[in-house]
């Protein structure tokens, strides 16, 4: 095993990123439903500071040695979440289109997936296409929030998101299944 490369006191700064990360959500789902039909710098500030605390957590926690078994599932777990809830708010704002809602379903297949797999011994670790998705569409998201409607471009980085985003969670769930099927 590994020793860790801080003390304990800041070992736990990665789970309490992802902890921050979880209670930004009800804020930041306040903010959008406060919104002018889903344009809020607000939100997406508060959503832009998710998307970063993800990318601080994972960096602190493998350059710390201080990887948890909450870690691993708290934290693409509140991934999810954030976007999830961003997406069904900016589809029901109308600032998505209702194609947007891939995004959920592609999240229940991949919960549905690690219910069946990782008690056969799989292990659904991110995957660079997985983690790529995430920050795309934080970005697009972001953007979307931060830019009056009408606006293209957020809509077409949105896209390569959910692109990535879908051709992440085929990659998790036929890997999973080529593994347990080998095993």
């Amino acid at each position: 095993m590994v020793s860790r490369a801080v003390p304990a006191p800041l070992a736990y700064v990665p789970n309490a990123l992802t902890v921050v990360r979880l209670a930004l959500i009800p804020i930041f789902v306040a903010l959008v439903l406060g919104s002018d039909s889903g344009h809020s710098w607000g939100a997406a500030i508060v959503f832009a500071g998710a998307g970063i605390t993800d990318q601080v957590d994972g960096w602190l926690a493998r350059r710390w040695h201080v990887e948890s078994e909450f870690g691993k599932i708290a934290d693409p777990l509140a991934d999810r979440l954030m976007i999830d809830a961003a997406v069904i708010l900016l589809v029901v704002a109308d600032r998505l289109p209702v194609v947007a809602l891939l995004i959920l379903a592609r999240d229940i297949a991949l919960l549905a997936g690690y219910k069946v797999f990782v008690p056969r011994g799989y292990d659904f670790s991110v995957s660079v296409l997985g983690k790529l998705a995430t920050w795309i569409l934080y970005a697009a998201i972001a953007f979307v929030l931060a830019t009056p409607e009408g606006t293209e471009w957020p809509l077409w980085l949105f896209w390569i998101g959910l692109a990535t985003a879908v051709a992440a969670g085929v990659m998790y769930l036929a890997t999973a299944i080529r593994d347990v099927r080998s095993a």
